[in-house]
């Protein structure tokens, strides 16, 4: 029986890696023992366990907890992750054709979202920290710009934080959202934890978001696919919102699916919320052990920089010198069994989380602390400024997605209108989109990716030379 899937899992279950990268529950069969349950409670709508398209028993029960747990008017479950949570919220919010304010660096969801939904959309961008070499965050007098000149933008779309952990000024936001009786939809994958601690950032709902929706598995102990979507304030209208969830989600949603949400929602209740916050004083005990050592550089904010209005500790981000990001999370894996979830052309990012252990914290520490004892030895690079392409959009991202296309090579692509996206992944955030036209600025950084070792998400061919246009 051949089951390569399958095989390569548990070759890596047998590494016992440290998990640095997501999913929330790092692997740890804590909580409750699935190994008892799985796979007898992998079963249908059997009489009795309710539907989660119409829950009226104990579904409807279990979204209920979730929901005042979250300060949340109403909370549903997407077992399609926080991409199928986003194409639902924003297809309650809006109608075919409106207009929709997004940041330019939002992960390809809210992108797929806006072509599904046919959308049109206008950019709002990130601030570029020069200090640090990293888009940072968002100015809110820039939406308050864009709305004040654009009486058809219906939603402001905002990601929350990002993937680095910073957050922008999000109460401010949702004030001159609000101000201007537009809809707020938070992009809030990466901050389910923050309700659960004092010591992070505050949560969207908090702050005045409309609609949250949250990758519960990210950064709590669920599983991968797991989220929740959020109902903020009366602006959404929730029989809409439970349509369009039918419409996005399987009929088939797994109960293995929403009992992991179920389970991470109690156990951050009570044993969780403390486990939290032991967690956050061992971060913040890496933090000042690794902040002054030679070739070791961490990002924890720059007080200098207005759009920063937070960070979450929880996600570490360093960078060794000018050793590119990949090369040194190839040396963590290799040499200490650390692995971690994103590194970029200069960054890494080690994502903690509740279920982190003291021991993981002690060697991500110490594997750091030795690769940097030897850096100096370590090839670097010339610096260069990401790029955060502000196109030329010749056509609606909607219409070029489905126009006929053709493969060009890549380098001969300059001045074309592209066809598809190109996303470096992770953190999945598109440098280009369908309908916009192709730069030598754009080609030239993509080139220059690849030869740091990002996988760039969108380019065909047998050696990824080409891309596709539109003629």
């Amino acid at each position: 029986m051949k089951t390569p899937i399958l095989d390569k899992l548990i070759k890596l279950m047998d590494k016992k890696l440290v998990s640095f990268h997501m999913p929330g529950h790092k692997g740890r069969n804590t909580i409750i023992n699935w190994g008892e349950l799985v796979p007898q409670i992998d079963v249908t709508e059997l009489p009795g366990l309710d539907n989660l398209h119409d829950s009226r028993g104990v579904i409807k029960e279990s979204l209920t907890l979730a929901a005042k747990t979250f300060g949340a008017k109403e909370t549903l479950y997407s077992v399609n992750g926080t991409t199928g949570g986003i194409y639902i919220a924003l297809a309650a919010i809006t109608n075919p054709g409106d207009k929709v304010l997004i940041q330019r660096n939002s992960h390809k969801s809210i992108y797929n979202g806006a072509i599904l939904n046919r959308l049109d959309i206008d950019y709002v961008y990130p601030h570029y920290n020069e200090k640090y070499g990293l888009f940072t965050g968002i100015n809110p007098e820039s939406i308050e710009e864009k709305l004040r000149a654009n009486s058809d933008i219906k939603v402001v779309v905002i990601t929350y934080p990002n993937y680095y952990g910073i957050c922008s000024h999000i109460k401010r936001i949702a004030d001159i959202v609000h101000k201007y009786d537009r809809i707020l939809l938070v992009d809030e994958a990466h901050g389910s934890h923050f309700i659960f601690s004092e010591k992070l950032p505050l949560p969207a709902l908090k702050a005045g978001a409309d609609l949250s929706v949250q990758s519960i598995h990210k950064t709590l102990p669920s599983f991968t696919q797991t989220s929740m979507v959020h109902v903020g304030s009366n602006r959404v209208n929730i029989e809409k919102l439970k349509s369009m969830s039918s419409l996005y989600q399987t009929t088939s949603p797994s109960y293995l699916f929403m009992a992991s949400l179920e389970i991470a929602r109690a156990y951050m209740e009570g044993e969780g919320r403390e486990r939290l916050e032991k967690n956050i004083l061992l971060i913040d005990e890496l933090i000042c052990k690794l902040k002054d050592m030679k070739g070791v550089y961490l990002f924890t904010g720059d007080e200098e920089d207005k759009t920063i209005f937070d960070k979450d500790i929880t996600k570490i981000l360093f960078r060794m010198g000018n050793v590119p990001g990949p090369k040194i999370s190839q040396i963590l894996r290799k040499d200490y069994n650390i692995y971690l979830e994103m590194e970029d052309d200069r960054y890494c990012l080690a994502l903690a989380s509740v279920m982190n252990e003291e021991r993981d914290f002690h060697l991500l520490g110490d594997a750091i602390m030795e690769i940097a004892d030897n850096i100096m030895s370590q090839e670097g690079y010339i610096e260069r400024v990401p790029i955060m392409p502000k196109p030329e959009i010749v056509l609606p991202l909607y219409e070029a997605f489905y126009r006929s296309k053709r493969a060009a090579d890549l380098k001969d692509a300059a001045g074309k209108i592209s066809g598809t996206f190109l996303i470096p992944y992770p953190p999945g955030i598109p440098v280009l989109c369908p309908g916009e036209r192709i730069t030598i600025g754009i080609i030239e950084y993509i080139e220059f990716l690849i030869e740091k070792g990002i996988e760039i998400i969108g380019l065909i061919g047998y050696n990824k030379e080409k891309i596709e246009v539109i003629d």
